[in-house]
């Protein structure tokens, strides 16, 4: 009778736990539909790091013409061509120049300490997801 009675409440037990799974909502896979904003994520990089340079006005752009102060500067890229190609971070030369991967004159930010791995990796991402203007 001791046996009935645990089996049953074992039952009891397991139908409770098996109906909770199903009538819990499924969870959410952590940063799964999270994309990286050109708006939220990028530009305030570039406006800490690179925007007293890479404006109108500023050493960089007088140099090079890349202003990264707006979307459509970035997409536009230099005098000698684009910095972005989306979805291709490794082809992207602005990738290239804020990883340090050419000579000193070459790296970005001039001068300075090298953007942080985070930093690089928003960008790379940004990129990745076909650089939009989100």
């Amino acid at each position: 009778m001791k046996m009935m009675k645990l089996l049953a409440a074992a039952g009891a037990v397991a139908c409770t736990a098996a109906a909770a799974l199903v009538l819990l909502p499924p969870a959410e896979p952590a940063c799964a539909a999270d994309t990286t904003s050109f708006a939220e994520d990028v530009l305030p990089i570039f406006k800490g790091r690179c925007i007293s340079c890479h404006q109108p006005g500023g050493d960089g752009y007088e140099k090079s013409g890349l202003d990264l102060s707006t979307y459509e500067g970035v997409m536009k890229g230099t005098k000698m061509g684009p910095m972005v190609i989306p979805k291709d971070p490794d082809s992207s030369n602005l990738i290239w120049l804020l990883d340090w991967r050419g000579a000193p004159q070459t790296r970005m930010p001039h001068g300075k300490k090298k953007l942080s791995t985070c930093d690089r990796s928003a960008i790379r991402t940004w990129i990745r997801e076909g650089a939009k203007n989100n």
